[in-house]
């Protein structure tokens, strides 16, 4: 089984656009198990230890949704703050092989440099990283 990671912001395109992202990949649903969880700053998590706030996160119900309406294997799970730790403690925890950001739009300079969250990512993670683009609805 090739686990995914897909840490989602509060952006429905961005989760739609990673969400498709693996939906495109050239192989099927069943040899492919998601693991959503979420991307958000430590304001907008009233509780991050509590598993009912995931549900409460329009854009990770709508990337676990997405995935399974298409047959995939969704499993949500809740990361410690800050972001971008969470992220590596739950690949790592997880064993996941590939991990899906979003990623928004820059300018040519502001591509130099992707976020914070994702730069952190980028440059710890054990595994691949990719950066994708939104897909509107």
């Amino acid at each position: 089984m090739y686990r995914i990671l897909i840490p989602v912001d509060t952006d429905p395109d961005r989760a739609r656009g990673q969400a498709a992202f693996v939906e495109d990949l050239p192989t099927g649903a069943e040899t492919i198990e998601v693991i959503v969880t979420h991307a958000l700053p430590p304001e907008d998590v009233k509780d991050p230890g509590d598993p009912a706030n995931l549900e409460a996160i329009e854009t990770v119900t709508l990337a676990r949704e997405y995935l399974t309406e298409r047959d995939y294997d969704v499993t949500p799970a809740t990361g410690r703050l800050p972001p971008a730790d969470g992220i590596l403690d739950l690949a790592e925890d997880h064993n996941v092989d590939h991990i899906v950001m979003g990623s928004r739009k820059r300018s040519p300079t502001g591509k130099v440099i992707f976020g914070s969250v994702s730069q952190q990512v980028l440059l710890e993670s054990p595994v691949p990283v990719t950066i994708v683009g939104t897909r509107p609805a």
